[in-house]
This record gives C-alpha cells, sequence and structure tokens, in this order.
C-alpha cells in the first residue's frame, strides 16, 4: 500500500509503530547501530564541538547563545550522516531503507517542523547533557498529530498525540557523562579560576576523583593546545600529584585500566582519565600492593610510578586490604 493509500486508510487510527514504511526505517537504524553507541558517540562529540572547550572554557549548554543552541541540531545532523554514512536525500536530510527522512533536534522535545517534514517520516533526537541522556524516534508527521498552529517561519510541532506516537528506538539512554556538570558550580568556578594550566588540572584531579574524565574535558580545563603535556610526566599533574598519593589513569592503556578494575575504581575508556588517592599494602614477603586510599586517610607515600618497567603496580587483592 503507498503511503498516500496507508494515511487515507488509516485516518485518525493511523499509528507511526504500525507504518510500512516507518518499521523500514527503523529496521535499517537499528542495524547500522545496533546499541545506539554510534548515535552516542556523535551526541557526545557535537555537544564538545559546540562548547569549543579548549579555546571558550564553556561546559554547558547555558554558556551558549541562542544561535549556538539553534546550529546544534545542524552538527548533529552532519556528525550523524558521516559516522553511519547516511546518504542525502533528495528533498529531506536522509534516504534510510529507500525512503525519505528528515531529522530534527530539540533540547525539550519540541521538535519544529517545516511543511517539507509533513506526512514525511521524521527522526526526532532530544538530548541532555547535564543528565548524560539522549533518545531518538521516529514519527511520520499527520494532520492528526500536528499542531495547527505555526510560527512565522510556517513550522509547527507535535501535539500530544504526535508525541506518543514517536516510535522509540533509544529512549533515555547513556552519552559519555560530561564531569563538569556532575561537579558543584562552585567548585567548577573555583577550579577553572587557578592560574595556569597544570594548576588547574591538579585542582581537576582532586575534585573529581574516581570519575571519568574525557579529553575534551581535560582541553577545557587546561585552556592550552597540547593540553595532554599538562597532564604527563615530567613537570604534569602526574608528577606533581604522586607526591599526594594520587595516580591518573588512561583508558589508553590496558596496565592503566587492569590496575584501575583490581581496585575497584572506575575504569577509564578510550581517551578518558581517572584519577585515584592510593595507599600501600605490604605483604609478609615484602611486595608492595596498593589499593584505595579512604578519603580522610592521610598518606606518607608516593603513589606508584607506572614509568618503573621493573616494578609495575598492582592492585591488592580484597583479602589483602584488610
Amino acid at each position: 500500500m503507498a503511503r498516500d493509500e496507508l494515511l487515507f486508510a488509516a485516518g485518525k487510527d493511523y499509528r507511526s509503530a504500525n507504518d510500512p514504511e516507518v518499521i523500514e526505517v527503523r529496521q535499517e537504524i537499528l542495524n547500522m547501530d545496533p546499541g545506539g553507541t554510534v548515535f552516542a558517540d556523535v551526541i557526545r562529540r557535537s555537544f564538545d564541538q559546540l562548547y569549543d572547550g579548549r579555546n571558550t572554557g564553556r561546559y554547558s549548554t547555558e554558556q551558549l547563545y541562542k544561535t549556538e543552541k539553534s546550529h546544534f541540531g545542524t552538527l548533529l545532523e552532519i556528525n550523524l550522516q558521516r559516522a553511519l554514512d547516511i546518504p542525502s536525500g533528495n528533498t529531506l536530510d536522509f534516504l534510510i531503507a529507500g525512503h525519505e527522512v528528515d531529522c530534527k533536534f530539540s533540547f525539550t522535545s519540541q521538535w519544529m517542523l517545516p511543511i517539507e517534514s509533513f506526512d514525511e517520516i521524521v527522526l526526532v533526537v532530544t538530548a541532555n547533557d547535564s543528565k548524560s541522556l539522549w533518545s531518538a524516534g521516529l514519527v511520520r508527521v499527520t494532520e492528526e498529530n500536528r499542531r495547527k498552529s505555526s510560527n512565522r517561519d510556517r513550522k509547527t510541532s507535535l501535539n500530544a498525540r504526535g508525541r506518543d506516537d514517536i516510535c522509540w528506538l533509544y529512549s533515555d539512554a547513556p552519552i559519555q557523562p560530561n564531569a563538569l556538570l556532575k561537579l558543584p558550580k562552585e567548585t567548577v568556578d573555583s577550579i577553572l579560576a587557578q592560574s595556569g594550566g597544570t594548576t588547574r588540572l591538579c585542582a581537576l584531579f582532586r575534585s573529581a576523583q574516581n570519575t571519568r574524565l574525557t579529553n575534551n574535558i581535560i582541553a577545557t580545563v587546561a585552556q592550552q593546545l597540547d593540553y595532554m603535556k599538562r597532564v604527563r610526566s615530567n613537570g604534569g599533574a602526574r608528577d606533581i600529584l604522586r607526591t599526594e598519593g594520587f595516580v591518573i589513569l588512561s583508558g589508553d592503556y590496558t596496565e592503566h585500566q587492569r590496575f584501575a578494575f583490581g581496585l575497584g575504581a572506575t575504569v577509564p575508556q578510550k581517551h578518558e582519565l581517572v584519577s585515584v588517592r592510593v595507599a600501600p599494602v605490604r605483604s609478609a614477603d615484602g611486595t608492595v600492593r596498593w589499593r584505595l586510599a579512604d578519603a580522610d586517610e592521610k598518606l606518607t607515600e608516593a603513589a606508584p610510578d607506572f614509568n618503573d618497567k621493573e616494578n609495575p603496580p598492582s592492585a591488592a587483592p580484597r583479602s589483602e586490604e584488610a
């Protein structure tokens, strides 16, 4: 049955979830990105591109201008199309499973729908960086599920029925967390007020212990071109914080991930860092292993050095911690 015939036959009983074309588009997207990991990465990347933290120090949508916020949808569309290798449509944004699909983003789930999207399939996306959540779904915009009113650009939005009609692909799925939004604002303000990239990063690692810190967060706090240099040994945060009992673990190194797992700490993923304070545990034969230090524990020994290849650090088994 053709699209127009389907809409006419279904009338007020139409539902996107029963629409054969919507079903085909849905299946194709799920085939391209079964777990939504590509979507999540694109959304994280789009937030970070818009913040441009390394150059601006920004890390929240509240710090963006209105025009910048309105640009997020275009940025997301471009990044998603590249990541999933989606062909461009003839009249709408995408061509998926042979069907024209428009792509719309809204921070508030109030997607603005142009006339050209009427009776067409729309991929609707929303995301909240503070909550580290995003959702994406499909809906065919019909006369029954859209508002009758429109703005000066003749755009309208879904009504209550339309929002209920969305066929969700991913609902409240997680994105890589924005660590600066998880800290109290006064703490972040204090960190960013420090003078010098290395000093700011040391303050971040002290304040955000056992927390996944993306490279973009590091760049935002350092605000310098070679921001990772401020982390590394040879005068960077690693050297400074070792004397305070901190190790800065990188998700780009298997031995760091293994050490974090052995500690029972948060394991950094690729392009992430996690800082933890550790205390030594000495066995009867003099072997030194490491455990997570208590929050108020005073440490008198420097943290292990992962550059010491002859004595690589290892985490203490749980039975040895007591």
